[in-house]
């Protein structure tokens, strides 16, 4: 029973972790002060944040260096490479020294490799102490990657609401620290039990609670993260939030008292390990198993339009049923057909895999595009004339991209009353965005961007916790690592011509002569472009998505037809 109570103890630091180390989601609040000390164009300002997310491409790293060290020294590099990263961006921007354009570049890659470092020892920690209910576990705690810019906000509001200069400083010490309180927890960590028949559900419990606590945190950091009234209230609001972060430290508590809660409560709704690959690898096995059995005995073709599908209920034909419309469309769906999930690709198979690339178009012309929206978030309520509301804009980004990571659990709690494919979510995250775009490009009005600003924190938010499993639950678990930091490659290249086009778009309509290196654009023309160009690079990713849906969803209904049948017959 200890043992179960310090695993839950080392969710609580992983969610302390990626709680105040999501420091990449605040550059737009001192982009411009920094632009300005440098003396540099919205281009190059633009290359210092594909910087920032270029780290993403040495995120194997990480990985490479967990087979040679501890994780607790991989924590700590991290925060070494944050501190050093945004601590020379600090100096620099204080005028305490001065260094050259690529030297700072150099730091901003840095400290965006130090967030790659970060996640992977959280990864890592999740899947080794709740490996019947990974999703669950990984949704949780990534979902509070998404709220440190609000919590930053918060600090920065209690400490000094004056200079923007101030979050550089804290990107670089808040980590360190938060790795020291999570030390003891993580060299605690208990030997692997098996989890008792009823263990899955238990947890599963455990999960929901963690997750309504993860709502009110959300719900207060919306409501209070951007306050400025007077130090003294936002010094009350920064510790009510750091307490709400440590309320899930009675978890362990619970876990002892859990009996009297399950009798009562917990008999009256059901909820089960989650269907997908995350949750219960044993359920992928008996899937595997049975689908061979079946293409052997049966003569079983997923692409066979007359096949004979046994233990589906009226409710679950719908998602099996063919989109005859034209041979065309047909052969797109049906060409090189995922047969079954789970199924192990190596990096040649998977380059090869037309499932993949619909996958990264779709990620490339939805994630990426929100997560360089909110790098320009800076300039973009400049140029509006909303200068004053960046932080706000800041706070509700990051206030709803947690909303959007913790929804992307949706699928593993609704399963038993309502099943649909976890690339069908995908379809649904991504509309958000192309809704929103279209609309910061019909309007230039304060609500108009914060109803922009919040869709696309959403939308983003759900494909960035989600895609972990989708792309362990498509292209197998064990190749996941690899796979995962595959897929994330357009982040970089999707920061890199996303923000260039909408640097010139931005320096094309910049007040002429201006006599200052730094120049400054002004109203709506500033963006319009680069929203309209935005949108319908969405609406790409968005038919991507779809596609990729209408190929998958076969797979994902065995895969759903299989368990059914599993726990049938082990019940």
């Amino acid at each position: 029973m200890a043992g179960q109570s310090r695993k839950w103890m080392i969710l609580v630091a992983t969610i302390w972790i990626q709680a105040f180390t999501g420091t990449n989601f605040d550059f737009s609040t001192y982009s411009s002060d920094l632009k300005s000390v440098l003396g540099i164009s919205q281009v190059q300002l633009n290359y210092l944040a594909v910087a920032s997310d270029l780290g993403k491409v040495f995120g194997w790293s990480s990985g490479l260096a967990l087979l040679y060290f501890p994780l607790w020294t991989v924590l700590f590099a991290a925060a070494m490479m944050g501190f050093v990263g945004y601590g020379v961006q600090w100096l620099v921007i204080t005028n305490v020294i001065s260094l050259p354009y690529i030297l700072v570049f150099l730091c901003c890659l840095l400290a965006g490799l130090s967030i790659c470092w970060f996640n992977t020892v959280c990864f890592v920690l999740c899947i080794r102490n709740f490996p019947a209910n990974r999703s669950l576990a990984l949704s949780l705690t990534v979902s509070f990657n998404g709220v440190s810019a609000a919590l930053y906000t918060l600090a920065y509001n209690a400490i000094n609401p004056i200079s923007t200069q101030l979050y550089l400083l804290l990107n670089a010490l808040i980590p360190l620290i938060v790795s020291f309180a999570a030390l003891i927890p993580i060299l605690r960590q208990p030997p692997l039990e098996p989890l008792p028949p009823d263990g899955v559900r238990r947890d599963s419990l455990m999960f929901l609670l963690l997750n309504i606590l993860a709502v009110l945190n959300g719900v207060y950091l919306l409501l209070f993260g951007s306050k400025t009234s007077d130090v003294t209230s936002a010094r009350l609001l920064f510790g009510g939030s750091i307490l709400l972060l440590i309320l899930p430290l009675c978890l362990p508590g619970l876990v002892y008292a859990r009996n009297w809660y399950l009798h009562n409560v917990h008999s009256s709704f059901r909820l089960e390990g989650s269907g997908f690959i995350l949750v219960d690898v044993d359920d992928l096995e008996i899937h595997k198993g049975m689908a061979t059995r079946e293409a052997s005995l049966d003569g079983y073709q997923l692409l066979n339009d007359d096949v004979v599908q046994t233990s589906i209920t009226p409710d679950q034909k719908s998602f099996i049923e063919d989109d005859n419309n034209g041979s065309c469309c047909r052969n797109l769906i049906t060409r090189n057909q995922l047969g079954m999930l789970g199924e192990e690709h190596p990096l040649y198979l998977l380059l090869c895999r037309s499932d993949f690339w619909l996958y990264y178009i779709a990620y490339f012309c939805g994630g990426t595009i929100g997560l360089v929206y909110s790098n320009n978030l800076g300039q973009i309520a400049q140029s509006l004339g909303q200068s004053s509301e960046t932080t706000t804009l800041v706070t509700l980004y990051s206030s709803f991209s947690f909303f959007g990571r913790l929804l992307s659990a949706t699928p593993d709690y609704i399963r038993a009353k309502f099943y649909f494919a976890r690339t069908g979510w995908l379809t649904v995250a991504l509309l958000p965005t192309t809704v929103a775009l279209f609309l910061l490009a019909s309007s230039g009005s304060l609500s108009a961007l914060q109803a922009g600003t919040a869709l696309i924190g959403l939308s983003s938010g759900f494909i960035f916790a989600a895609a972990v499993s989708i792309t362990s639950e498509l292209f197998g678990p064990n190749s996941v690592g690899v796979n995962h930091n595959i897929l994330i490659t357009n982040i970089p290249i999707g920061s890199l011509v996303y923000g260039f086009l909408a640097a010139l778009v931005y320096e094309s309509h910049s007040m002429a002569g201006s006599k200052t290196e730094s120049v400054i654009c002004m109203g709506r023309d500033c963006y319009f472009l680069t929203f309209v160009w935005w949108g319908c690079l969405s609406v790409i990713g968005l038919a991507s998505s779809v596609v990729l849906f209408l190929r998958t969803r076969r797979a994902y209904q065995r895969f759903e037809q299989d368990r059914i049948t599993s726990s049938m017959l082990y019940s």
